[in-house]
């Protein structure tokens, strides 16, 4: 990577950090050369802290580390974006992210990684989604369609909160049918963009 630190005086570039499950921007850094070959050496973010006036690991007193998934620069070459896999909240506020943009729309990915842990990672005999996934296919497949049942039930009915529980139960079994198929929840998105953006015929 070819990045142009000699275009501001003082030898920094801004850095975007993002969360790679969702693209939520996390916050702004500035990195010198010592900086990016540091965070590229040890798979966390580390800045060039201006108020410090020295090198700084996101998190060395937190513990609040911003592990890195990838790096790009921009077209000139004077901006990195990080994405990053955050542990626990970035701003010093406790916030996720130093914007105040409070979200939990990657929620359903950070539950699709912690699946796949599970089963890839931990491989634990006492969880029950290592288990229901070691079952095989057919039992994932048939537990998807139990709840499925279970959500048309309930929707037949007037108990709000049942109905979103059994909800919640179809997309948790559905998101380990993916797993056992060796799809990601991305896939599933990138054919429902395809339609969105084909064109539209008359019925």
């Amino acid at each position: 990577m070819n990045i142009d630190f000699t275009k501001s005086n003082d030898g920094l570039v801004p850095v975007i950090i993002q969360n790679y499950l969702n693209n939520q921007v996390l916050m702004l850094g500035y990195m010198n050369q010592e900086a990016f070959d540091k965070t590229k050496e040890i798979g966390r973010v580390t800045f060039f802290s201006r108020s410090k006036n020295r090198l700084w690991t996101k998190g060395e007193e937190s513990g609040n580390f911003l592990e890195v998934k990838s790096i790009a620069i921009d077209c000139d070459n004077d901006t990195i974006l990080i994405k990053t896999k955050p542990y626990g909240p970035t701003c010093h506020t406790g916030a996720i992210t130093c914007f105040k943009e409070e979200s939990n729309r990657g929620f359903v990915y950070e539950l699709e990684q912690t699946i796949n842990d599970r089963i890839d990672l931990d491989d634990d005999p006492n969880s029950y989604t290592n288990k229901l996934y070691k079952r095989g296919i057919n039992k994932v497949a048939q537990k998807v369609g139990e709840e499925a049942i279970e959500v048309v039930i309930e929707a037949k009915d007037n108990n709000d909160d049942l109905f979103l529980n059994e909800s919640a139960d179809l997309l948790y079994h559905y998101l380990i049918l993916l797993k056992a198929k060796g799809f990601k929840l991305e896939d599933v998105e990138d054919i429902l963009k395809s339609r969105e953006n084909a064109p539209r015929r008359d019925s």
